[in-house]
């Protein structure tokens, strides 16, 4: 079964660009392109995709708009696209619920493969972009700016062990790894991690590594 893309950027040639990549796929299709924002909402709406490459710098609707309204309203996954390394649209996009950030010189491969680890239910974030990440978040908690505070007292809801998975999974550990440092099977650090997932009322991984910043489970620099 295929996985089902829309791809949406202001600029045509990317958008053909990134198709053409992707419907080389055997197991990739795009079944829609998109010029704005509003384009994108609409195209999930009617084509139902898995992952929507959706860029930051749009026309009518912005990117995180129309992130926000996708990840509200479907089931579909949202890879962010931009030119621009910039730590506000990294912090911003995930905050939208997006589950990846590519900037637009992203290898054939690497796009390649952010699609599919990104339809399969995980999150994809570079190295780099988490360091920036978990340093805007302490930044936010530390000048009390976070929308909505979160407080440690919200883990009480998770069991011992969903909160070490928590733990885990923050500092990068994959499910393999986990398994591997709690001695259990990965089908069981699967279902802690959807445990997790559902009591915090989290999209994905991402924003799982933000709540477990943002209540202090885990610091920058902890082992």
């Amino acid at each position: 079964m295929s996985i089902r893309v829309v791809v949406a950027d202001d600029q045509e040639l990317v958008r053909a660009g990134f198709g053409m990549i992707l419907d080389a796929q055997d197991d990739i299709e795009v079944v829609a392109e998109a010029g704005d924002g509003e384009q994108a909402v609409a195209a999930v709406r009617r084509h139902a995709p898995d992952v929507l490459l959706l860029d930051i710098r749009m026309p009518v609707m912005d990117g995180l708009e129309a992130a926000r309204q996708v990840c509200a309203q479907s089931g579909c996954k949202v890879v962010m696209l931009t030119t621009f390394d910039l730590d506000e649209y990294v912090y911003e996009a995930l905050y939208a619920g997006a589950s990846g950030f590519l900037l637009k010189d992203v290898r054939r491969d690497d796009l390649v493969h952010a699609v599919r680890v990104v339809a399969a239910g995980d999150s994809l974030l570079a190295p780099a972009v988490t360091r920036r990440l978990v340093a805007d978040i302490v930044r936010h908690r530390r000048e009390g700016a976070a929308a909505e505070p979160v407080t440690p007292q919200r883990l009480d809801a998770l069991t011992a062990r969903e909160v070490e998975t928590l733990r885990l999974l923050a500092r990068g550990l994959s499910n393999a790894e986990i398994a591997t440092t709690l001695f259990v099977s990965e089908h069981t650090v699967k279902t802690h991690v959807s445990n997790v997932l559902s009591k915090l009322a989290l999209r994905d991984r991402v924003q799982a590594v933000i709540c477990a910043y943002e209540t202090g489970l885990v610091t920058p620099g902890s082992p």
